[in-house]
């Protein structure tokens, strides 16, 4: 009787694997974003679209690593950060607008090292 339920046991726990790696399955596939590549020279740009086909991402890879500029959208295609990565660390000043506010972030190694909130927007992007 004990291995009659040892047996039951396993084998339920078998079905939850199996419904567990079908349910992950089935969420991945719904993910609608697309991703072009292209080599440029030694570097690789991506542009990264999201589900309702606008630009999410644009930037560009050096051996495998965020490298250059980066630009980020939000869903009705606004710039919504700018900023460079060298060899995957950020870098330099980085531009975030979140609603009508813009702040400045300067990184150093990847580190912030100064943060400021810009008064006039309108050339936050440009």
């Amino acid at each position: 009787m004990l291995r009659d339920r040892n047996l039951k046991v396993t084998i339920m726990k078998k079905i939850a694997v199996i419904l567990m790696v079908l349910c992950v399955g089935f969420v991945y596939s719904q993910n609608d974003t697309k991703t072009k590549y292209e080599q440029k020279g030694d570097l690789v740009e991506a542009t990264i679209y999201n589900d309702n086909g606008q630009i999410e991402q644009h930037g560009f890879f050096k051996n495998k690593k965020l490298h250059g500029t980066w630009t980020y959208f939000n869903e009705e295609g606004e710039k919504v950060s700018i900023g460079s990565y060298v060899n995957g660390v950020k870098t330099g000043k980085w531009r975030f607008k979140n609603d009508n506010v813009v702040k400045e972030v300067e990184y150093v190694n990847g580190k912030v090292v100064k943060v400021i909130e810009l008064a006039d927007t309108s050339i936050a992007f440009n």
